[in-house]
């Protein structure tokens, strides 16, 4: 239970009462197809992947926490419709890689945590064999992609399929996937100041990683934002799923440089947080993400830093929130990565801020 003070539960309350004036009307808006960014303040579709794109399942998992925490059926059709239109990418098959805990994570099993549906613990069970299909045996990891023997932290986000699917058939062998990825991550991207590689490449034949990357950020031993929120709400996830206590420990070492690093910008959170000064490019998605594993740090150990960061951190984004009709999306200034260079609404910015706020009411579904 988080108890805020009335200054700050004011705050929230007035968030959440425009996050459900706003999304009620864009789940009817938005419902024959699966948004990712706009244009002109309408939201457009996945790039040319289409069906199997790694964000694909956002949208419908943030109409199920609206859903969750409103009980409006306007919520619950479209995040159906959602899960639905995304059978499509089963037949397809190519394309979907070590992001299906995004998608059917999400969606469906979500879907089922809520209601019981018997199709989408299938599609939920699916998605997590494909998951666990990925492990490489004598890399001892799971191979993020197709083209290259690559590792990304990303991955931790889409563990959290694993443990539920280990737990609903009993049978550990997924379990035991998820905790030789997390730690490997803990051994190959955590650094020892906290700070997180984006990608390693594998040597599979000796067990070993050959170099890490710079990925998505600003360059080889940087600090690209949203990694740093992928690990810190990740670990805290493995430490919720499995107990164990070197995942917390991780889980604050990462925390503890992304505040610090936060603090600098006055909560803004930028794209890289070791990139040159300018020019500074924010990345929401990276602050709503990482305030959602902040708030639940904080009710694991219940250091008050880790809460008021992730209102902090809030805040700070507020301004960067459309709530009336001039955009369909709600955050701005998002980024896909910091060599594109182009800020941009990412559906994903969207879905934590309303999981992030969804908390800080005190929300007793965790969606992961």
């Amino acid at each position: 239970m988080i108890s805020l003070n009335a200054e700050d539960r004011k705050w929230v309350d007035g968030i959440w009462a425009k996050l459900d004036r706003k999304l009620s009307k864009t789940a009817v808006d938005v419902f024959d197809f699966i948004p990712y960014t706009t244009k002109e303040g309408i939201y457009v579709e996945p790039p040319k992947e289409g069906p199997v794109w790694w964000t694909n399942g956002f949208y419908g998992g943030m109409m199920w926490l609206m859903y969750h925490m409103t009980g409006k059926d306007v919520y619950k059709a479209c995040a159906e419709h959602q899960e639905l239109m995304m059978d499509e990418a089963f037949q397809i098959y190519d394309g979907l890689h070590h992001d299906v805990g995004f998608q059917w994570n999400l969606l469906s099993k979500a879907h089922y945590a809520l209601d019981g549906n018997p199709k989408s613990r299938v599609r939920a069970l699916h998605a997590a064999n494909i998951l666990a299909g990925r492990v490489n045996i004598c890399g001892k990891y799971i191979r993020a992609w197709d083209k290259l023997n690559l590792s990304i932290i990303d991955t931790m986000m889409n563990l959290p399929l694993l443990y539920w699917a280990s737990r609903e058939v009993a049978d550990d062998r997924f379990r035991f996937i998820a905790e030789m990825q997390a730690d490997m991550t803990m051994r190959e991207h955590v650094r020892p100041n906290g700070s997180v590689a984006h990608e390693a490449l594998h040597d599979d034949l000796n067990d070993r990683v050959i170099e890490t990357r710079a990925g998505q950020g600003y360059a080889v031993g940087s600090a690209w934002s949203r990694g740093q929120a992928w690990a810190l709400y990740g670990f805290i996830l493995s430490y919720i799923h499995t107990g164990k206590e070197a995942y917390l420990d991780t889980c604050k070492k990462v925390a503890d440089y992304f505040l610090e690093y936060a603090e600098k910008t006055n909560y803004k959170t930028p794209t890289d947080f070791n990139a040159p000064p300018e020019p500074f490019y924010i990345d929401n998605s990276a602050g709503t993400c990482a305030a959602c594993g902040l708030v639940d740090l904080y009710k694991t150990t219940h250091e008050d830093k880790y809460l008021t960061g992730a209102i902090r951190i809030l805040r700070a984004l507020e301004e960067d929130c459309i709530f009336d009709d001039s955009s369909q999306s709600i955050l701005q200034k998002g980024m896909e990565s910091y060599g594109r260079g182009k800020q941009l609404h990412l559906i994903y910015a969207d879905f934590f801020l309303v999981e992030a706020i969804a908390k800080l009411k005190n929300s007793d579904f965790l969606i992961w």
